[in-house]
């Protein structure tokens, strides 16, 4: 049996309750304008009646403001309607894995006699970068692998790890991080590190739609760089 969420439904009646209280207070703003002019008109003095810019200025008025109040109603429906949509279209990738910001590796260890399986992870760069370093390091910040990637292009670059140190040896499982130093003839190029995650939740806050990981992390929709 699902387990509803109070909190949305109470958030949702109160946002009701609101909606049904506001329009009846524009209603009675509108009634109470409408017997005003009345009253002003059956009590206006013959030698000097209310002239046709003037009453067609306070006509004009209550008019604008009425629109303006509907205006708002409805952008508030779109907007809510807006976050439903990201809900369901974040709901789709749930089990799949994305790529997003991140620097962790989790490496396992291989079955006997075959290569640990293939790391794979992205660099992302504002721009085009001649020389990139990629350092991975342990738990204790050792540096077990160097990986020269040479240039690289503006936008998101695929990058692999085989599993192995520098001595071609396969290293332990664990939690790995790796490091990125992107440059161009001795000018740094900001890097930003991108790795695989899995897709456990999605979840609907005040800041907006956000996706939990299987790895503990919480990202919001706009990070997500790539799915598969």
């Amino acid at each position: 049996m699902a387990i509803t969420d109070t909190t949305s439904i109470s958030g949702a009646n109160a946002a009701s309750a609101a909606a049904s209280t506001a329009s009846v207070s524009n209603s009675d703003s509108e009634q109470r304008f409408l017997k005003l002019l009345v009253t002003q008109l059956n009590n206006q003095d013959p030698l000097n009646p209310m002239e046709n810019a003037e009453l067609t200025s306070q006509l004009a008025q209550m008019s604008t403001v009425s629109g303006i109040e509907k205006l708002n109603s409805t952008l508030s429906g779109l907007v809510s309607q807006t976050g439903s949509n990201q809900v369901l279209q974040a709901a789709s990738l749930i089990g799949y894995n994305v790529l997003s910001p991140g620097n962790t590796i989790a490496t396992k260890d291989p079955e006997e006699g075959k290569d640990p399986a293939i790391q794979a992870f992205a660099v992302q760069l504002p721009g085009t970068a001649a020389d990139v370093e990629i350092k991975i390091v342990d738990a204790s910040g050792k540096t077990v692998r160097t990986i020269e990637a040479g240039g690289m292009t503006e936008g998101v670059n695929a990058v692999t790890w085989d599993g192995k140190d520098d001595a071609g040896n396969v290293v332990p499982a664990g939690s790995y991080k790796f490091t990125v130093a992107a440059s161009n003839s001795g000018t740094a190029v900001e890097a930003t590190a991108l790795t695989f995650a899995q897709v456990a939740a999605v979840k609907q806050g005040t800041s907006g739609v956000t996706l939990e990981l299987a790895s503990g992390q919480s990202i919001a929709l706009s990070d997500v760089r790539m799915f598969l």
